[in-house]
């Protein structure tokens, strides 16, 4: 599985962006997506998931009312859209694959996702 992500960029606080995270190697509706970010000096968390069809989702407190993750299956692409943006939303932001995922609630551990994008750097300033 290969994922690309865009869409980061430089945003003033309480602006908005939209990340995407394009798939391909296997069938996108098959698994569940997730969003992590990793700022300067810290681990990466998580931020989002969504489940094969978009039933369900989770989010970090964090984020919750803020971001919505979704998902196009017809184009093989994950979202993210970023509202309300805040300077310690400031990351890198990875899109990843959970292949195991079967049903139910999304997973947010990192170690259950299996591949990772590259990465999009999200700056929000003051």
């Amino acid at each position: 599985v290969q994922l690309q992500a865009s869409g980061g960029g430089l945003v003033q606080a309480g602006g908005s962006l939209r990340l995407s995270c394009a798939a391909s190697g296997r069938t996108f509706s098959s698994y569940a997506m997730g969003w992590f970010r990793q700022a300067p000096g810290k681990e990466r968390e998580f931020v989002a998931a969504i489940s094969r069809y978009g039933s369900y989702s989770n989010y970090a407190s964090s984020v919750k009312g803020r971001f919505t993750i979704s998902r196009e299956n017809a184009k093989n692409t994950v979202y993210l859209q970023m509202n309300s943006l805040k300077p310690e939303d400031t990351a890198v932001y990875y899109c990843a694959v959970d292949l195991t995922y079967t049903d139910g609630a999304v997973r947010t551990s990192s170690y259950e996702y299996d591949y990772w994008g590259q990465g999009t750097l999200v700056t929000v300033s003051s």
